[in-house]
């Protein structure tokens, strides 16, 4: 079976061709990209298109690879031990099944997420190698091994925002996903919003594409903002002439809050916008 892509959600050729051979290899899919250009989606859409149901694994600051595997919950047994409670004596009443654990002994094959790998310790995808490689691990407390009776469809995203080591990135197949060029974004938009004003997409591309494109934006607006203030632009009728007819010296563009995600970039754009200003004057 292979990705085609979904309804839902614009696969370019090469994000295709990645989901199909990391599939074919049995590798693992190591997704980077911009935050916002759909690496989380990917998943969720890779299992509409093959079938399968979706097991996801968001990753924290503090999360441990053994986590994604199992956790014995040792002072829960300590405390029913003293209550004389009888499950004591079966351990597995204190095991807590992780993902991965899930993933293996599912009935059917799933697609595994692991989202944003990145933002866990150094040591987390190095502490994952040999699970991910043998698709099994032992569990100490009962003596079993867990082996996966099919092995999963495995989809890890990252946001850069620290490196990943050497030995991981070589058992994985990687494809960074790179941010839509304008055909492409306009066939996200219409996947979206199959009704909208095309003039209304139109004006509203030209500014977030010229914001994108102004220099010490600390972040850019994505994919996912540009959909959201869509959605606001529709649901309060701004007029397509607002955008259309934008004052260079009033560089702010309306419900601005859904594109610029902190005060430095408002700032910067006031800047600019006080500049034009001088200059016009001038």
């Amino acid at each position: 079976m292979k990705f085609q892509g979904t309804e839902r959600y614009v696969a370019t050729d090469d994000l295709r061709m990645a989901v199909n051979a990391a599939v074919g290899l049995q590798r693992p899919l190591l997704i980077k990209g911009e935050p916002g250009t759909g690496k989380t989606m990917l998943a969720e859409e890779v299992a509409a298109g093959l079938d399968m149901p979706l097991i996801q694994w968001h990753i924290k600051s503090t999360t441990k690879a053994q986590q994604g595997l199992y956790e014995y919950d040792a002072v829960s047994r300590l405390r029913d031990s003293q209550l004389g409670d009888d499950k004591v004596h079966d351990v597995r009443n204190y095991i807590k099944k992780g993902k991965l654990w899930e993933a293996f002994t599912a009935e059917e094959q799933v697609v595994l997420l692991i989202d944003e790998v990145d933002k866990a310790d150094i040591e987390f995808p190095n502490d994952l190698l040999v699970e991910l490689d043998r698709m099994e691990f032992f569990v100490y407390e009962t003596g079993e091994t867990v082996k996966a009776k099919q092995r999963p469809v495995i989809i890890i995203t990252s946001n850069n925002e620290k490196e990943l080591p050497d030995a991981f990135l070589r058992r994985c197949f990687f494809h960074f996903i790179n941010f839509p060029d304008r055909d492409t974004m306009r066939q996200i938009v219409d996947v979206h919003y199959p009704d909208i004003s095309k003039t209304l997409v139109q004006e509203a591309m030209e500014v977030f594409f010229d914001l994108r494109s102004v220099p010490g934006l600390k972040k850019k607006p994505s994919t996912s903002e540009l959909i959201d203030w869509l959605k606001l632009l529709m649901a309060d009728d701004i007029p397509d002439e607002i955008l259309r007819d934008r004052d260079q010296s009033k560089a702010i563009p309306p419900l601005y809050g859904a594109l610029l995600k902190n005060e430095q970039d408002v700032h910067l754009l006031e800047r600019l916008a006080f500049m034009h200003r001088r200059e016009s004057r001038g």
